[in-house]
Parts: C-alpha cells; sequence; structure tokens
C-alpha cells in the first residue's frame, strides 16, 4: 500500500499519490471501474477531480454509492463568479451523487484579473465559502499552472486562509531558479499553516510540440512512459517531504505511477541521474 500522511488541517490520513481522475475525462464506465480496482489494490484514498474534466465526475458517481466512506472526494470550480461558480458546486454534488464533497478548489486561479474577479465580492469564492457553511463542502482550496503558481497562492493565502494548494513540480521546471525559490516560499508559508500542498506533472516529459509524432495518451503534454523513467520522476518529487502527487491523467500511465511509488524508499534520485535522464529524452519544462 501506498503509504499515508496528513492532508494539511483537514484530519484526513491521505495517500501520498491522489488520484489524479482526468484520467476519467473520455472513458467509459467499465473503464472507470478498472481504474477503481486499480485504486484500491494500490491503497489510494483520495480522488481529485474538477467539473470541466470531461465525464470524469460522471464516472465517480457510481463509485461513490459504493465506496464514499474510502475516499477523500475533492472537485474543482474554474467559474469566477458567485453564481456561476454555486450552479456548478450544486452541479458537482449531483454528477457524483454525493451529498458533500471533502475539498472544492477554485480551479487554475492564476490570472490576476480572473483572480480579483473569483477572490472579490461577487466571486466564487463566496459560493464556496456558502457551501462551506451548508455543509455542501468541508474545505476550500486553490489551484493553478504556470511558472506564476506559487506566486499566486501566496498572495490568495494573504486574502484567504485556504486548506491546500495544488501547483506543477517536476524537475525540469525545478531548475527555474525563480520558479524552484518560490516554491520554496510557499511550501515554507503552508507548512507553517498546516495547508496541504499538492503536485502535478511529474512525469511530464514535455510539450508534444516538441516530439513530433501523433499523441500516445490522453495527457496534453509528452509524458514519460518507460517504468525506470517514471520511478524516477516520482520518487524525486516524493522524496520532498510532506508534499502530496496528484498521479496522471491518462488511465494506462496510472499503474505505472503508483508502482513506482509503492517502491519508493525515501532516496532522492540525484542530480546526476536526473539530468542524465533529461538529457537522454530531451525533457524540457512544461512551464516557461
Amino acid at each position: 500500500m501506498i503509504p499515508k500522511q496528513p492532508f494539511g488541517r483537514t484530519g484526513h490520513m491521505s495517500s501520498r499519490v491522489l488520484f489524479g481522475a482526468a484520467a476519467l475525462a473520455r472513458v467509459t464506465q467499465e473503464e472507470a471501474d478498472r481504474t477503481l480496482e486499480v485504486l484500491l489494490k494500490y491503497g489510494v484514498n483520495h480522488i481529485d477531480t474538477a467539473a470541466s474534466y470531461g465525464d470524469a465526475e460522471l464516472r465517480i458517481g457510481p463509485w461513490m454509492e459504493r465506496y464514499r466512506d474510502q475516499f477523500f472526494l475533492a472537485t474543482k470550480t474554474e467559474k469566477r463568479t458567485y453564481q456561476e461558480a454555486r450552479d456548478q458546486i450544486h452541479q458537482s454534488l449531483e454528477r457524483m451523487r454525493v451529498d458533500q464533497i471533502d475539498l472544492i478548489q477554485l480551479h487554475n486561479l492564476v490570472d490576476p484579473e480572473e483572480w480579483e474577479i473569483a477572490m472579490g465580492p461577487g466571486g466564487a469564492l463566496e459560493a464556496a465559502i456558502e457551501a462551506r457553511e451548508q455543509g455542501l463542502v468541508r474545505f476550500i482550496g486553490v489551484t493553478g499552472h504556470g511558472v506564476t503558481a506559487p506566486v499566486m497562492h501566496m498572495r490568495s493565502l494573504e486574502r484567504f486562509d485556504f486548506d491546500s494548494v495544488l501547483l506543477p513540480y517536476n524537475y525540469p521546471l525545478a531548475q527555474n531558479p525563480e520558479y524552484a525559490e518560490n516554491f520554496d516560499r510557499l511550501l515554507a508559508i503552508c507548512q507553517e499553516r498546516n495547508v496541504a500542498v499538492q503536485t502535478i506533472k511529474s512525469i511530464a516529459r514535455g510539450p508534444y510540440d516538441a516530439y513530433g509524432g501523433e499523441r500516445t495518451h490522453a495527457v496534453w503534454y509528452k509524458p514519460l512512459e518507460e517504468q525506470e523513467d517514471i520511478d524516477k520522476a516520482v520518487h524525486w518529487v516524493l522524496a520532498r517531504p510532506g508534499i502530496f502527487l496528484n498521479s496522471v491523467g491518462d488511465i494506462t500511465l496510472l499503474p505505472k505511477v503508483l508502482d513506482a511509488a509503492i517502491r519508493f524508499d525515501g532516496r532522492r534520485p540525484s542530480d546526476e541521474e536526473m539530468q542524465a535522464l533529461v538529457e537522454r529524452l530531451a525533457m524540457q519544462p512544461l512551464f516557461t
């Protein structure tokens, strides 16, 4: 089983690898149900989805009728105004067939103009707070893509006491000194406040356009594919104490990520090992 650790201040012991349910966006229910068996096999007990992930919430719905008490359930709203976010939160509850969501997250909140709307009067944050007060959600988080995510999350934490943050983290991106510094600053703040830190894109090789050829997986970037390479990328992230790793948006790669996680022995691959991987596969940061 994949080890567990406290998910921030929520009181939940979450598996260090969370299931990134973007992998269910365009699969059948039968395929989704086979994926559930994989999660149960490895002891993954935390699902992270979003209203914008295609059919993912609909695929999760049947799971919740049988296994609701076995999973911490998180979703996201990309809406920025109160009414739109409120409507979407209620829609997510219906689609997943639950009375309560454990974590609602303001999705990819990194654009300054959108941030002002979502965090201001009549914004999406008000809908999330209302849902919490009504018992429809238990906790509130914020997510972000791109190199500005750490800075924007720090700004968000100054405005509101979020329970979790989510942002990219992998070896190629961490070679950007500014990003690495801001990630470290954000992590320190979150650890001080007991805010859960979730990371994404651990096995991203780089943008698809950089490699040519047809897309072979459901993710929007070119992923690592060989188990040995995935091991290094996953172990590099998991060696950072206290953070969580969101799996991968492709059900065929999911078992490889979970297999890597279950064999993690605490050792972080050296810079020499990681640099050799980067050079061999011409890995590139997804975000610049």
